[in-house]
């Protein structure tokens, strides 16, 4: 027994040492090296054309579709990555002596057996292919899913990315997503109120308004056209409630609505047009009433 395991020991030990071994692996290990380093550049090479190509694209002015663009480079990028790397993966097999022929057959059975559980990543992949194709929201639109809201910064086949406004990042399955509310394709609208007294000259207020809302456009670029001053919306107690409805492209309207309110309440105290301010009222200890603005 201990000659059969003397003998064995010292063949392994002959075949270790043996100068055809290291040969064969110093080969391999070089074409393996070889193979990775073609597929790192080959996909560092396709991303960049990729990219150049689209923003040739996106810069021509016969482009009307930039977030279209965006998307689909992204996506091109992604399955070149997927593509390259699975050919290397394939190539460096049979350099390690594994037959490709008898994985697939095992592949296809292990498929066959794992292929109902899954049928989420499949959804997942179709719903990402519709997505895509439909042009139903791309890379820097600002969506709103389920209970996620933000910028889109990735849309892949099987899961989209989307940054929310105060810094966190949701990864939605596409088979996942149901309503989608989409901010920026068509032109964004906005109604600003404001709080005027009673006792206010409207008809001075209201040319001061026209006035200056007829100016804005030259100033502002994201106004589609020139704000409209509606007019009274309400009247309650002493205030009355004045709306000037603007619309802006697509996400502007935020700051243009803060623009106006401030730019009319400026106005508003240049002009002496009083505004209407809280009233806190207090009672005295015999029953009277007194005012103060807050």
């Amino acid at each position: 027994m201990d000659y059969f395991n003397e003998k064995v020991l010292k063949h392994y030990w002959e075949m270790l040492m043996s100068e055809e071994l290291w040969i064969n692996i110093t080969k391999a290990s070089m074409r393996i090296t070889v193979i990775l380093f073609a597929s790192w550049l080959a996909v560092r090479l396709g991303k960049k054309f990729i990219k150049k190509v689209f923003l040739m694209r996106m810069s021509s002015p016969l482009n009307h579709s930039e977030r279209r663009q965006k998307t689909i480079s992204r996506l091109l990028q992604s399955v070149i990555s997927y593509a390259v790397y699975f050919s290397a993966i394939m190539a460096i097999l049979p350099i390690l002596h594994i037959q490709i022929a008898g994985l697939l057959a095992g592949a296809g059975i292990l498929g066959l057996a794992i292929g109902f559980g899954a049928q989420s990543l499949v959804k997942d992949v179709i719903t990402g292919f519709f997505i895509i194709f439909e042009d139903q929201f791309g890379v820097g639109d600002y969506i709103k899913i389920n209970a996620a809201e933000g910028t889109v910064v990735e849309i892949g086949l099987r899961t989209t990315k989307i940054n929310g406004s105060t810094g966190e990042q949701f990864i939605i399955p596409n088979g996942s997503i149901g309503d989608v509310v989409n901010y920026s394709v068509n032109n964004s609208k906005i109604y600003i109120d404001l709080q005027m007294t009673t006792d206010a000259d409207f008809e001075r207020a209201e040319s001061i308004i026209k006035k200056y809302l007829n100016s804005l456009p030259e100033i502002h670029k994201e106004l589609v056209a020139v704000p409209v001053f509606l007019g009274v919306q309400n009247v309650k107690g002493t205030e009355v409630t004045i709306r000037i409805a603007a619309e802006t492209l697509p996400q502007q309207q935020h700051g243009v609505a803060r623009t106006i309110r401030r730019d009319v309440t400026k106005l508003f105290e240049e002009n002496n047009i009083p505004m209407a301010h809280p009233k806190m009222m207090f009672y005295g200890v015999n029953g009277n009433e007194e005012g103060r603005n807050e």
